[in-house]
């Protein structure tokens, strides 16, 4: 964990359901002052989840169709970078990413992360992390495990990742989906240094 709030982030999204959380974590960073960089990576496969979970249509602005605003406003902070570009400053350990979340984390992308397969921009971004020993948080996502999903979480973890499974909270009673999406994404922003100051508080 780095001793200041994270500045430069990292975020990839791969092909698993769960969209709706990456939405609302890329709505807190965007208006967190604390963040000056995102740079953002979704895989293809991620792409067709984004379509048909939020109902979007085509490929452009994508990042301004995921924090659902107007066309016309754009993301001030947010980069998105292709996951074919393994050539890009994510790709580096000179660049200075403070973490990375991977929001949703499909078991595809688990495994080639767990086994040092980084031929996309997401893994390779992924595996810079480990090497240099930076935060990096896996939203896995997937029901039932088998055991090889189980045996990749565990090298994965024991390279130095968090496993951060995508399992919204409901002790506190949210009263949509929306709500419950965004306690999680500021559950994931707590853990890497960055809690909202309207998170739900468990008061016992």
């Amino acid at each position: 964990m780095p001793n200041h709030p994270p500045q430069n982030l990292t975020v990839g999204a791969t092909g698993a359901s769960g969209v709706l959380f990456l939405r609302h974590f890329l709505q807190a960073v965007e208006r967190d002052r604390r963040v000056e960089t995102v740079n953002f990576i979704a895989s293809d496969s991620a792409l067709r989840v984004i379509a048909e979970e939020l109902g979007l249509r085509g490929r452009s602005n994508l990042v301004r169709q995921i924090l659902g605003r107007d066309s016309t406003k754009a993301a001030a902070k947010i980069h998105q970078q292709a996951n074919a570009d393994i050539g890009a400053n994510i790709a580096s350990g000179s660049y200075p990413t403070d973490a990375m979340v991977v929001m949703p984390c499909s078991m595809g992308t688990l495994a080639r992360i767990a086994n040092g397969i980084a031929a996309q921009l997401i893994e390779r971004a992924a595996d810079v992390c480990l090497k240099e020993k930076r935060p990096l948080l896996l939203c896995v996502r997937e029901t039932p495990l088998n055991k090889i999903h189980i045996r990749n979480m565990y090298r994965a973890a024991d390279a130095g990742a968090t496993i951060f499974p995508l399992i919204p909270a409901f002790y506190f009673r949210p009263t949509s989906l929306d709500a419950m999406a965004r306690e999680f994404a500021y559950r994931v922003l707590a853990h890497i240094g960055l809690p909202q100051s309207d998170a739900y508080r468990w008061k016992g």
